[in-house]
């Protein structure tokens, strides 16, 4: 390696919001990719936002994380607007009776889980049979089947072969199944082989969609921030498909796993559970395997965050079968030449580290010399003392500076139940009664110097715990929270004029949104 790689980069000063596309509203049971993304970049462009941040865009298993998907490449048929596929003849409007009937303001997995594949085959059915050119021809299908094989394929039959075990992890499957390589050379029967052509039909339609939405986000000035999770599922088409880029034994178990060392918030540490890259013994395989992934992910998004940017530097790996993480160890990530090599093929793409929590000097160093931007959260910074990181006055550039994240409570809910100290810390930075305490962290990180400024929905809504994303830790009920039409509607109305002119004040408005206005004087 010949140079520390740069992976900094310039821009105009900006705000955007975090919303994961599940948390979209409509009548179907969950976000999805049509009219109401279309309404949430209405609320956008009247607010002077141009950053949209979303979750990874997979297909969700067990406790429906975005961050353990059965794909890294594959995107999750919950968010098709099969609406879109009605007005196409793939599917009889009465069709979709079933999911208008499920609950609006949160969304109930299970039932789509029994729901959506069922219409997806439907809209197959009919596509197989001649209907749908409105949609798109099967030269086109075809040819995204061609285009996509290297993951498509061993997804299709992954999926196919889940179903046909009634959902279990590929690793209790028949043996004669459970070595992708004989699965492969297995004779498949018919109902088999149309599950599989269902599946890409699935991926198809939801990447084709997808397309179509974030160039109408684009075409509004609006950019995509997306995230790629470090580790996999074990119970991935990837790890099933590829077990030589991990570290498994000749039985397709793990011998290592991945976790988070013990430290004052847990005596034994975080489990993960996730198979780890055998980043040594495979590595042409494992970088080639990265950038593969990384050119799929540049395809849906303009910015890419690294979930657990630590773990390149890093990672605490456990013995397979154990109870906790406490009898794990550090070893090293690839570091600064798996950074060379993204860098090689990836110049001019943006990447983001999410760099909170308990860093290792390492990961501090690898941050700092590939000066790649990094995150910081408000909420960390009170009931500390002022040289705390995370406060307003100490704040970088090349910091992406949010309200919180997913993983955190909301502002009011964290204020309502942070100690006294943090509170009274708060009110006397802020100047403030402390009665609106979303609205005093968002007005702080606009103004900060960070170039980015982002706040999650339930923040600009002033939303309470009950409504927060994810809680890290608790096995189930996270990822259900949406936003209704109503509070859009409210957003639209009264909170977008006073983020629009926050992101004017703080030289943040979106370029169009410039341009508009200067085209009305």
């Amino acid at each position: 390696m010949n140079s520390v790689p740069d992976f900094s980069w310039d821009a105009d000063r900006r705000a955007g919001v975090f919303l994961h596309i599940s948390s979209l509203p409509n009548s179907f049971g969950i976000g999805n990719l049509g009219p109401c993304a279309d309404a949430f970049l209405d609320f956008m462009e009247n607010a002077g936002l141009s950053c949209w941040q979303i979750c990874p865009l997979g297909p969700t298993g067990y406790g429906d994380s975005p961050y353990q998907s059965f794909s890294a490449f594959a995107g999750n048929i919950y968010f098709i607007d099969f609406e879109e596929l009605a007005n196409c003849s793939l599917l009889e409007m009465r069709m979709l009776d079933s999911l208008r009937a499920l609950e609006r303001g949160r969304c109930d997995f299970g039932s789509l889980w029994r729901i959506v594949p069922n219409i997806l085959n439907s809209a197959y059915q009919a596509f197989k049979s001649g209907r749908g050119e409105a949609f798109g021809s099967v030269s086109q299908f075809e040819s995204f089947c061609s285009d996509n094989a290297y993951w498509l394929d061993d997804y299709a039959l992954f999926s196919a072969l889940k179903s046909k075990f009634l959902g279990r992890p590929w690793y209790e499957w028949p043996p004669e199944w459970r070595n992708s390589e004989r699965a492969k050379k297995n004779k498949l029967n018919a109902l088999d082989i149309d599950a599989e052509c269902a599946v890409k039909f699935g991926q198809w339609v939801f990447f084709k969609q997808y397309a179509s939405f974030k160039k109408r986000a684009n075409a509004r000035g609006v950019e995509i921030f997306g995230d790629i999770p470090i580790f996999l599922a074990r119970d991935s088409a990837d790890v099933w498909a590829n077990p030589a880029l991990f570290e498994l034994d000749k039985n397709l178990n793990p011998r290592y796993v991945a976790g988070v060392a013990p430290d004052y918030f847990s005596a034994s540490g975080q489990l993960w559970g996730n198979p780890l890259y055998d980043w040594k013994g495979n590595k042409k395989a494992v970088y080639a395997f990265w950038k593969r992934r990384i050119a799929a992910t540049a395809s849906t998004c303009d910015i890419i965050r690294f979930d657990h940017f630590r773990g390149f530097a890093d990672y605490w790996s456990v013995p397979a079968g154990e109870t906790n993480a406490s009898n794990g160890k550090i070893r090293k990530g690839p570091g600064l030449d798996f950074f060379s090599f993204l860098k090689e093929h990836f110049p001019k793409q943006r990447f983001v580290a999410e760099d909170l929590g308990l860093l290792s000097k390492e990961a501090f160093k690898l941050r700092d010399a590939l000066k790649i931007p990094s995150m910081a959260v408000l909420q960390f910074a009170f009931g500390d003392n002022s040289d705390n990181p995370y406060f307003p006055h100490n704040m970088r550039p090349d910091r992406v500076y949010y309200t919180g994240t997913h993983d955190n409570d909301t502002a009011v809910g964290w204020y309502n139940s942070a100690p006294e100290n943090a509170k009274d810390q708060m009110r006397r930075y802020f100047r403030s009664p402390g009665n609106s305490p979303n609205w005093d962290m968002i007005h702080a990180v606009m103004m900060s110097v960070a170039r980015l400024a982002i706040f999650p929905m339930q923040d600009i809504l002033g939303l309470a715990s009950d409504c927060r994303t994810n809680t890290p830790g608790k096995a189930d009920g996270n990822w259900t929270w949406r936003l209704t039409s109503e509070q859009l509607s409210s957003a639209k109305a009264l909170n977008a004029p006073y983020l629009k002119s926050l992101s004017e004040l703080s030289g943040r408005l979106a370029k169009n949104s410039v341009e508009k206005a200067e085209n009305n004087l």
